[in-house]
C-alpha cells in the first residue's frame, strides 16, 4: 500500500470519509479500481483521542486513516476490488462475487459509524449516465447485524447505512456486504437503429444499451465520538438518533 504523510490539527469529531471506485466492463475486461478520500467537513473546538477508521473488504484492509505515535495524520489507500476477478478470468454477468465490505475502529476511542454506497453507469469518460439502472448492480447488502438503512435518505442510486452499536477501538463491524452481482439481462437490452435504406430495404443496426458503460460503486465511511454522541451525531450527520442509557447503541428517530 501506498503511504503518505501530513500533519493535521487534532480537533474533528467527524472524521474522514474514503471511497472506491470500481469501474468494470460491462460484460468482460480487465479491473480498474482507485481509491480517493474525502475532507473534513465538521469540526469543533474540543480535542480528541486517536480517530482511525478503516475500509476492509474481504478482510483485507484497502484503506485507513489514523493517528501515528508522532500525531500525525497516516493514509494508506490501495485498490478497492482489485481481486474481484481471476487474473485469466472474465467477468461473468450472473455470477456472484464474493465483496464482503466493513469497517474498523482503527483508533483508540470507542466510534459510532455510517457507510454511504452509491452504485451508478457510467461511460469511458466518467460521465454518469442516469438513465441506466443502478438496480441492475446488485451488491448484497446484510442488515440483520446491527447494520440499519436510513430510509429516508436512500435513493435507487445510494444507500445510507448506520452502525447502531458502539463500535470499540480496534474492533471491526460486521459484513454491510456479502456479494456482488450485476444482473445479466443487460445483455438483452438492446435497440434498433436504421443505418440506411435502399430500393425498400432497410439495414438496421442492433445497439446493447450498456455497452461501453462500466459499473461503479463507491463506498464512503466516516466516524463520530461517542462522548455526546445525539448532539455530535446530529451536528456531523444531520440525522436525530436516540441513544441508549448505558450508551453502547443508537436507534434513528
Amino acid at each position: 500500500m501506498k503511504k503518505k504523510k501530513k500533519s493535521f490539527s487534532v480537533k474533528p469529531v467527524f472524521l474522514f470519509a474514503v471511497a472506491g471506485l470500481l469501474i468494470l466492463g460491462s460484460t468482460v475486461g480487465s479491473t480498474r479500481a482507485a481509491l480517493t478520500y474525502y475532507s473534513e467537513n465538521y469540526a469543533v473546538q474540543a480535542e480528541v483521542s486517536k480517530i482511525g477508521i478503516s475500509l476492509l473488504e474481504n478482510g483485507e484492509i484497502i484503506s485507513k486513516r489514523d493517528y501515528n505515535k508522532d500525531n500525525q495524520w497516516m493514509e494508506e489507500h490501495g485498490e478497492l476490488l482489485k481481486n474481484l476477478v481471476g487474473k485469466d478470468e472474465k467477468f461473468a454477468l450472473g455470477k456472484a462475487y464474493d465483496e464482503a465490505l466493513t469497517v474498523q475502529n482503527s483508533g483508540s476511542i470507542d466510534t459510532f459509524v455510517r457507510v454511504i454506497l452509491t452504485k451508478s453507469w457510467t461511460d469511458a469518460d466518467g460521465n454518469k449516465n442516469t438513465r441506466l439502472s443502478p438496480d441492475l448492480i446488485d451488491l448484497n447488502l446484510l442488515t440483520d447485524n446491527g447494520w440499519v438503512i436510513d430510509e429516508s435518505a436512500t435513493t435507487r442510486e445510494r444507500t445510507v447505512l448506520y452502525y447502531t452499536r458502539l463500535l470499540p477501538a480496534g474492533e471491526s463491524a460486521p459484513a454491510i456486504s456479502d456479494t456482488l452481482t450485476v444482473d445479466p439481462s443487460i445483455g438483452t437490452k438492446v435497440k434498433e437503429q436504421v443505418v440506411s435504406e435502399e430500393d425498400g430495404k432497410k439495414t438496421i443496426k442492433t445497439i446493447y444499451e450498456y455497452d461501453g458503460y462500466h459499473f461503479t460503486i463507491d463506498a464512503e465511511a466516516d466516524a463520530v465520538q461517542t462522548h455526546n454522541a445525539q448532539d455530535a451525531i446530529k451536528s456531523a450527520w444531520g440525522i436525530d438518533v436516540t441513544v441508549s442509557e448505558d450508551g453502547n447503541s443508537i436507534s434513528l428517530q
